[in-house]
This record gives C-alpha cells, structure tokens and sequence, in this order.
C-alpha cells in the first residue's frame, strides 16, 4: 500500500516514516522544501496554498495527515482547517480509499485556541469525501520535557501542580497509527494516550530527579475555564488501550546515566 505522508518532518513525522517503512509501506511524504531520500519519495506541497496537492494524492491508497501549524491565529487556520478542506477535496479526487488524521485528545474540552482549529479539521475529514479515521493522542513526552525546561528556565519549574496530564511515547502512536493504516477506515474518532495519568507535580518532580536537578517546584494555579479543564483532565482519556511505555521510561532513556544538574 502506498501511502502519503503529510507533515512528515515534524516530530510525529520523523518517527512515523521509519515505522511505516518497516511494516511494509511505500511511503510518499510531502514538504514544503525539496528532500531526497532512499526509503521515502519525497514531494513538495504547501498545504496553506494548496500547491502541489494534486500531484502529492495521486496513485496513493490513502493520507495520514500529520501536518499541522500549532498557534491559533490566522495562519494556523489557513493551514490546519483551510489545507485540510483542500487536502481532502484532493484526496477525494483522485480516489483515495482512507484518510487518517491525527488530532489531540480535549480539542473538545479544553478552551484553548490551537484547539479549535484541531477540532475544525475534525469536521472538515469526517465531512469530507474520503472514508475517514481520527486518531486522537495525549500530549507526547518530549513535547512535557520541553513544557516543563520551559516552564524551569528562570530557575524554578513554574506549573499547576494539579494539572493532569497521560504523556504518550510518540514511537507507540506511530505503530497505533501504522495499525489504522491497515485495518483500513474508522470512520469515527479513536483516543489514545499513555499508560499513566499524572499530576503536574509528580511528573515535574521525576523530571528533576532525572535531570539530578536541585530546582524547586513553584506552584502556580492556573486561572479561569482552562485551569478547571486542565486540573479535570481535560488533556487525559479513558481510553482502555493505551501505550506501555511511561514517564519513567522516557526520563530513562533520555537522563539516565546523565549528572546534568
């Protein structure tokens, strides 16, 4: 099966190619650059414009759209709700048999800009012309890693230490995804986070005791609609297939060994 690929340098991307390779894929996946390479056929599209859509679809079996433009202004609408209407309309076009998007679990819930456009484009692939799957995911774990050096970088890690969080390892949504791939259209939404739902806190605490960081927890409630969402588990589902690999496991792989302070 051949299969089209957008979005495929991002993060998600880069870990997704190599898993599609593997299970027996001939993978297309687009850019905005040129790029070569011997496992994957390279093409140059640019979602926010729609140029070299037409091309990118033709003689796939289906699109798993990764592609996206995290924001909430202008910009990401034109890409991440705009591009995924052309997408879809091209997709349909050349006949494609199955699209799958990738979105993240709470668009729903959690009142934040960048997720209503997630949620526009939602409805954009399950109203569109290809037979459809969503796949939601929980917030990845490199993606907590740097939320919480971020939040850290002024010396203490500066969070609501309520907040919930389910991190996935993007490596078991790729091979989730991979899955979809072959069992072929859902139409209809699928949830899927890590094995473990934390606390801000006890995932910041591990964090620092990986990093062998003497850094204090400062504690910061956050306010308003998006503090309740987030505190209620707005960023976690009940899911009941999950991945395997935890927080701890991440913070293994990536300190262990390390005596970064």
């Amino acid at each position: 099966m051949k299969v089209l690929v957008t979005g495929a340098t991002g993060g998600l991307g880069r870990v997704v190619l190599p898993r599609l390779h593997a299970d027996g894929f001939a993978v297309r996946a687009t850019s905005r650059r040129p790029r070569t390479g011997a496992e994957v056929e390279w093409t140059v599209v640019d979602l926010a414009t729609g140029a070299g859509l037409a091309e990118a679809v033709t003689g796939v079996a289906a699109v798993l759209h990764l592609a996206s433009l995290p924001g909430g202004g202008r910009r990401t609408h034109q890409v991440d709700v705009l591009g995924t209407r052309q997408l879809a309309v091209a997709a349909g076009r050349a006949g494609v048999g199955h699209l799958v998007h990738v979105s993240i679990v709470g668009v729903g819930r959690v009142p934040f800009p960048y997720y209503r456009h997630k949620l526009a484009a939602e409805r954009v692939i399950a109203e569109g012309p290809v037979p459809w799957s969503v796949l939601r995911a929980t917030q990845f774990h490199p993606f907590l890693d740097r939320l919480l050096a971020m939040s850290g970088r002024l010396g203490p890690v500066i969070g609501d230490r309520a907040l919930l969080v389910q991190p996935v390892d993007p490596g078991e949504v790729a091979a989730r995804l991979s899955a979809r791939l072959s069992a072929g259209p859902l139409g209809d939404i699928e949830e899927y986070g890590g094995p473990q739902v934390l606390r801000f806190d006890e995932a910041a605490y591990a964090w620092r005791a990986a990093r062998r960081s003497r850094r204090p927890l400062l504690p910061v409630r956050l306010p308003g609609r998006l503090g309740r969402a987030l505190r209620a588990g707005g960023l976690t589902t009940a899911a009941t297939v999950t991945g395997i690999r935890t927080w701890a496991d991440h913070l293994a792989a990536t300190y262990g060994g390390t005596d970064r302070r």
